[in-house]
């Protein structure tokens, strides 16, 4: 589509606000005989991307960045070369784009960060840097965008080291997209599920739409991980998805069964230095395996991907913005507010 102009979003000035993502007219990428050009139906936000327009981000980031990792697009042109995808293909993009299968081993391929991302009309990706959805698929364009990194990360969590099986507990923190995803696919694997919040009107949410086990406010209830224990009759879960950081990492292990699996995901929480915890004594004293989860490979994104088909898993969307200025500020806005049950999307055609 040579000459064709397209809306693109950029990153002015890293660090500053959400207001320095602006807008502007480019030419749309031209493939080579390996890539497939993508026309962008779906973009889910992360908190990372919220981080990244903040400068709270601790890894490289390109300067006058293309943001956000997450998309759900139609190819609308191949390269001579692709062997497995064509055009009209229903794909969703690979957050770590060099990382096919095993541990990740660096951030330098993340769209939206150390690359341009997908926060446009039109986005070019190398074959292997999608995934085609599967026969069977019934996900809306916002849902599928969601398994970039949400989904990913949790399959990776629950799958990438002790595979989760049916009987287990699994802990979630919080009411944002990983942990309504990794609620999710834990209740479609037959486990029971906890999740925390500061809500009781959430955790009546959770219950109704997506079947929690168990709710705890930690609002009410600061020490949480003492009512972990209750629920489970002192066992403790045994699998933890953990994104409050080093604010929250003592009450999870202390939440946990012996040997538990704690996938240490997000940054959220915070506490002085002077107050931060032993972490390698508190993994000691229950054998837990504290393992930081940099998202998934490909194969575990197609691995998620089968999974949510089959199962019919629906990923949570709290809310979907417009492709405009305006609009992407707002679910900027929307995700900073941490109100959202699930993934906050931006609709960029239908």
């Amino acid at each position: 589509m040579p000459g064709k102009q397209q809306t693109t979003f950029r990153l002015s000035e890293k660090g500053a606000s959400i207001k320095a993502l602006k807008s502007q007219k480019e030419n749309v990428g031209e493939i080579d005989k390996y890539e497939v050009l993508i026309k962008v139906k779906s973009v889910a936000l992360n908190y990372r991307d919220y981080a990244i327009t903040t400068g709270v981000y601790p890894f490289p980031v390109k300067k006058n960045v293309v943001p956000c990792s997450d998309m759900c697009g139609e190819i609308v042109q191949v390269g001579s070369e692709v062997k497995d995808l064509k055009k009209g293909d229903k794909v969703i993009s690979n957050f770590m784009q060099n990382t096919l299968y095993g541990p990740c081993t660096d951030w330098h391929s993340g769209l939206g960060g150390p690359q341009d991302g997908v926060l446009q009309e039109y986005v070019v990706l190398p074959e292997q840097g999608v995934v085609k959805l599967p026969e069977g698929d019934k996900m809306t364009n916002a849902e599928a965008a969601s398994l970039v990194c949400t989904g990913v990360t949790v399959w990776n969590a629950l799958y990438g080291n002790m595979p989760l099986k049916p009987g287990h507990t699994v802990l979630m923190l919080g009411t944002g997209g990983v942990s309504i995803t990794a609620l999710q696919v834990a209740h479609a694997a037959g486990c029971k599920t906890i999740i925390t919040s500061s809500s009781d009107e959430k955790l009546k949410t959770v219950k109704e739409k997506y079947g929690v086990t168990h709710g705890i406010n930690y609002k009410k209830f600061p020490k949480w991980d003492e009512e972990v224990l209750k629920l489970t009759n002192g066992h403790g879960a045994d699998f933890i998805i953990e994104t409050g950081g080093i604010g929250t990492i003592e009450q999870s292990v202390n939440a946990g069964a012996y040997g538990a699996i704690i996938s240490v995901i997000g940054f959220l929480a915070n506490v002085p230095p002077e107050k931060r915890p032993d972490v390698a004594a508190l993994a000691l004293s229950k054998g837990a395996n504290v393992r930081g989860v940099m998202v998934g490979s490909r194969q575990q994104l197609e691995e998620v991907t089968r999974f949510a088909v089959v199962n019919d898993i629906h990923l949570a969307v709290d809310k979907e913005f417009p492709f405009s200025d305006s609009g992407v500020i707002q679910a900027y806005e929307h995700l900073a507010k941490q109100g959202h049950i699930g993934k906050v999307c931006i609709k960029v055609c239908d």
